[in-house]
């Protein structure tokens, strides 16, 4: 771990160094290349600073408490040396969280996919309910959610939704919500009082750059038709929805959320990339992931995450066993003490499979 430190301090203290030369200045992409290196560096270097800082300390302080005749004068630098001890082990233990792989994906856009499952139209009105969850959640941390296929009914409810979440750290906030939701509660159409069990998936993609996935013509299909409503009713004169089929992954994407057929080529292909990205990304993962001792899953959107209990007003997270009583709250977006817990548990689980 300490060697690792050290060459990482090396490095941080080569990037200050560069980015302070002229040369590496007038090179503005070098110049924001290194920035970025540096920035990334910047906290764990800062910490281990401060752990040199703070071991010197203690060793001064315990070396002349051994010389030192004075027995009040001794208790004195015993105390200090004892003090930063314990700072000592507090940012060692910072330092083995900042060391721990980063997720690449953490600060990037992402898609966020909601389908109704189980449950018939009941399961639809969930699927709803959990836009609504997920839009106002956004909102309270500044992040931008843009409708780009929505295939509502007839009674409010969604059968499908595909958003595109922009902002700073978008996939690393909702990357814990993929999977399967399920509610229990007395459906409003349910006349016998009986509770019913319904279900919706979510998958949340990271947003994936052109660069990194290559799309050719061939590969593809794209037709050009008319936008339908809730209940399959034409709401558009004009030909602007689009569908894409990608052959090699059989993957489809479709968007009509917008007037023009441009637009919606444009957000289609967005979101086609980063479906294609997630496709081949974890399959490169699996074996990774299979061998990763999280508490928090997979992320599969298979596997059941959560329940919603409407008599009891209590949402549970079945990956971490912790279940809140204040579902009114939480299903109207007050889910960031939910997927703070989520975080603290997946670094915790990587934290016990991690070897000093």
């Amino acid at each position: 771990m300490f060697s690792k430190l050290a060459e990482l301090l090396k490095r941080y203290e080569f990037l200050s160094e560069k980015l302070a030369d002229a040369d590496v200045i007038a090179d503005m992409s070098t110049w924001q290349k290194y920035s970025k290196e540096q920035s990334d560096l910047t906290e764990t270097a800062e910490t281990y600073r401060k752990y040199l800082t703070v071991e010197r300390e203690m060793q001064d302080a315990f070396e002349m408490a051994e010389s030192e005749t004075d027995l009040e004068m001794k208790k004195m630098l015993l105390d200090e040396g004892y003090v930063c001890k314990e700072r000592l082990q507090e940012l060692k233990d910072e330092l083995k969280i900042l060391l721990l792989p980063k997720d690449k994906n953490d600060d990037r856009s992402c898609i966020l996919e909601i389908r109704a499952g189980t449950g018939g139209e009941e399961a639809a009105l969930f699927a709803g309910e959990l836009c609504r969850m997920y839009a106002n959640f956004c909102n309270t941390k500044r992040l931008k959610m843009e409708a780009i296929d929505v295939n509502g009914t007839e009674l409010g409810g969604v059968k499908e939704a595909v958003y595109n979440v922009t902002g700073a750290g978008a996939y690393k906030l909702l990357k814990y919500e993929s999977g399967v939701h399920r509610v229990q509660r007395v459906p409003a159409t349910e006349t016998q009082g009986r509770i019913h069990t319904s279900a919706a998936t979510v998958a949340v993609l990271p947003e994936a750059e052109e660069v990194e996935v290559e799309i050719n013509e061939k590969d593809i299909r794209l037709d050009i038709y008319h936008s339908g409503g809730a209940g399959g009713q034409n709401v558009n004169k004009v030909a602007s929805a689009v569908r894409i089929t990608h052959f090699p992954t059989g993957i489809v994407v479709q968007c009509q959320d917008e007037r023009s057929q441009l637009k919606n080529k444009e957000r289609a292909f967005k979101v086609l990339r980063s479906r294609i990205y997630d496709y081949y990304n974890g399959r490169n993962n699996k074996e990774r992931e299979e061998n990763r001792r999280s508490l928090v899953g997979s992320g599969d959107r298979s596997e059941r995450i959560r329940t919603y209990n409407f008599p009891q007003s209590r949402v549970t997270d079945h990956r971490i066993g912790l279940s809140q009583y204040n579902l009114d709250a939480f299903i109207m977006g007050d889910i960031g003490s939910m997927i703070e817990a989520l975080a603290i548990a997946d670094r915790e689980a990587l934290l016990a499979s991690t070897k000093e």
